[in-house]
């Protein structure tokens, strides 16, 4: 596959994780829900620069 589609899926997988994890678990608390996806999009960021970002 092409890159920019890789990219697209990418970012349409870590939005459905934000948003499963915000109606599973947060639906009520604002901080506790904003720290997580934080902690989400750092994880896919991470994830990104090892695996899937050229050199």
């Amino acid at each position: 596959m092409s890159k920019p589609i890789v990219i697209v899926l990418y970012v349409a997988a870590m939005a459905a994780v934000i948003v499963g994890v915000d109606v599973a678990f947060f639906r009520e608390r604002f901080w506790e829900r904003l720290i997580a996806n934080i902690g989400i999009v750092l994880l896919f960021g991470a994830f990104y620069l090892r695996f899937l970002a050229s050199p």
